[in-house]
């Protein structure tokens, strides 16, 4: 389901259109922000070392997440008329 074609396009080619892109890249800067205080503020301000990827994990999923369900509002929209 993560990948299924709608209205004959992949999901895939849809969420890395500029637009949505850019959308995503706002989407991601806020909540992964948000999910890095949270998560690793105490380390952050202790200025103790942080592993990369979580750090990187609480951008890419919010990106992943808001690309993705762009993609499919976008092209449900198509097939809807």
């Amino acid at each position: 389901m993560a990948l299924e074609k709608t209205s004959g396009r992949p999901v895939v080619s849809v969420m890395f259109k500029p637009r949505i892109v850019r959308a995503a890249i706002k989407v991601a800067v806020i909540v992964g922000t948000i999910l890095n205080v949270i998560n690793n503020g105490e380390q952050i301000w202790s200025h103790q070392v942080v592993s990369i990827w979580p750090i990187a994990m609480n951008y890419l999923v919010p990106f992943c997440v808001s690309s993705y369900s762009a993609a499919r509002n976008e092209l449900q929209r198509a097939i809807e008329g």
